[in-house]
């Protein structure tokens, strides 16, 4: 292990979030503590020695957030988020999906190596109201933290802030062998980051709160819960982050300057842990880390923070020691060689607000932008073109992992050494991943501040497989999709508003 503890945040401090026009600080909630939500597991329908079957139905819901009126809420299986799902390395999954929700949505598997465009769940596969889906594919990646969100074209932004994002997790043999946390709900915990702002009646209202940058509340919301708490009973705890802010980024430190080890990124182990007290995670992004509260006391509280706002009380009980220790090696990060008849293949990340472009271009449904051949494997090099200070852009694709190869011809951060789906691109910087797709389709790749992808900083890429090389996909359009938001919503087309279309029509352009 590395034993130096790195006490920085990296990336451009100047492009963080709270330098936007637009920030909306987060304030520590006035109520009462209430118990950290642990999302239920989902049990499969059925399970045999090679495959899982599940049911996942999108639904609405209300959930007594803050003293009063309940929220108006939506979820997977739940009133709000979802309950975790599992996927098994090797097993065949079969996904019966349900839309009870009273407009049209999808199901994107955010981090699963899964055929485009329909089993991805992007924009071109639609469920809508009262109908269902069936989907099968095959799980054959490492053990990670992957989550399901909603992903219906130009409105992704709005459907995740009504609460449509659930953790999933894979689980492999090699994961299962090593000392590690893994007791669910009690010393392994998913930590699903967000954050809202109520209005009347305790409601939230998206339009109100739209930023074409990224919509922000000043209420952290962590699985759920508002000022939640959690009863540490063991010594080390797994936490497993996910940013599942539409733009947010969190500053994550404990009280104490409590020194912790990172142990995973988006889509693997990391190669070595890696000790830090300072962790920032952008949106979309997973990072897994155990917290080791050996010198603590019963009755002691930590305290995790985001900058200066307290998340979660961490409030100590008696436990067991443990002396075990987490290994030097975790894992081998896969190096493929790059097949030398590739160049490189240059992305740009153009913009902010409603200007922004991927390649100088707007999406478009229908447009297929790139090209690349299924088990070939190809540097990209991404680049932040906004002028310093700029903003920083997740950048995410579907469909695949990448390596990241170097920042700037730098090496990359220690804790984005293992697969990843989602890299951050500071102002400027050029971040070289070398990428690869072991399933073919149509995948979308764009920025994950979500209002940023719904605005058009997103593109797609066919993947030709070469057993079937002339393969065609059905590929919707903007309009199709929209007729259906208008008829669901009850009104004419020109009264229809979903954020993503400001961009378009503010900058001159159709959908």
């Amino acid at each position: 292990m590395t034993h130096q503890i790195i006490d920085q945040y990296f990336y451009d401090e100047p492009a963080y979030d709270y330098h936007d026009g637009g920030y909306v600080p987060l304030e520590e909630p006035a109520t009462p503590q209430q118990p950290l939500n642990i999302p239920e597991i989902l049990q499969p329908d059925q399970e045999t020695a090679t495959d899982m079957y599940y049911t996942i139905t999108a639904q609405t819901g209300a959930v007594q957030l803050l003293p009063g009126t309940k929220t108006k809420t939506w979820g997977y299986n739940a009133p709000l988020l979802g309950k975790t799902v599992i996927f098994k390395k090797g097993k065949t999954i079969h996904m019966h999906l349900v839309n009870h929700l009273p407009e049209v949505t999808t199901f994107h598997w955010h981090g699963l190596a899964i055929p485009g465009p329909i089993e991805d769940g992007g924009c071109h596969a639609p469920v809508y109201p009262g109908e269902s889906r069936d989907i099968t594919f095959k799980i054959n990646q490492p053990a990670a933290m992957v989550w399901l969100h909603a992903h219906p074209c130009p409105s992704t932004a709005e459907q995740v802030w009504h609460g449509l994002a659930a953790a999933a997790i894979v689980q492999d043999d090699h994961e299962a062998a090593l000392p590690l946390p893994r007791n669910y709900g009690v010393d392994d915990i998913p930590v699903i980051l967000q954050d809202r702002r109520f209005h009347e009646d305790n409601q939230w209202d998206y339009r109100a709160d739209y930023d074409p940058d990224g919509v922000m509340g000043p209420t952290p919301m962590i699985n759920g819960t508002i000022n939640p708490y959690f009863d540490v009973t063991t010594q080390k705890v797994r936490l497993r982050f996910l940013d599942g802010a539409n733009r947010r980024e969190w500053r994550l430190h404990f009280s104490d300057d409590l020194p912790f080890t990172q142990i995973a990124g988006d889509l693997s182990l990391l190669p070595r842990p890696v000790k830090m007290n300072k962790l920032m995670i952008t949106a979309a992004e997973r990072q897994e880390i155990v917290v080791d509260f050996g010198n603590y006391q019963p009755g002691d509280e930590v305290i995790l923070y985001s900058d200066d706002t307290p998340l979660i009380h961490f409030r100590i009980h008696q436990f067991t020691p443990d002396n075990t220790k987490i290994p030097d090696q975790l894992f081998t990060t896969p190096d493929p060689a790059v097949d030398p008849g590739l160049g490189i293949h240059y992305v740009t990340l153009d913009g902010c607000d409603e200007s922004v472009a991927m390649n100088g271009k707007k999406f478009k449904m229908d447009r297929i932008d790139y090209e690349m051949p299924m088990n070939k494997v190809q540097i990209w090099d991404i680049e932040n073109t906004n002028d310093r200070p700029g903003m920083i852009h997740p950048y995410h694709m579907h469909g695949c992992a990448f390596t990241v190869i170097s920042r700037n011809g730098h090496d990359p951060l220690p804790n984005e050494t293992g697969l990843k789906d989602t890299v951050v691109v500071n102002p400027q910087e050029h971040v070289r991943i070398k990428v690869w797709f072991n399933v073919p389709g149509v995948f979308m790749y764009h920025c994950h501040i979500i209002e940023h992808e719904d605005g058009g900083m997103m593109a797609q890429i066919k993947v030709i497989d070469p057993k079937n090389p002339d393969k065609q996909y059905h590929l919707m359009n903007h309009m199709t999709l929209m007729k259906a938001f208008a008829e669901e919503r009850g009104v004419p087309m020109d009264q229809l508003w979903l954020g993503g279309m400001d961009s378009y029509k503010k900058m001159g352009e159709t959908m």
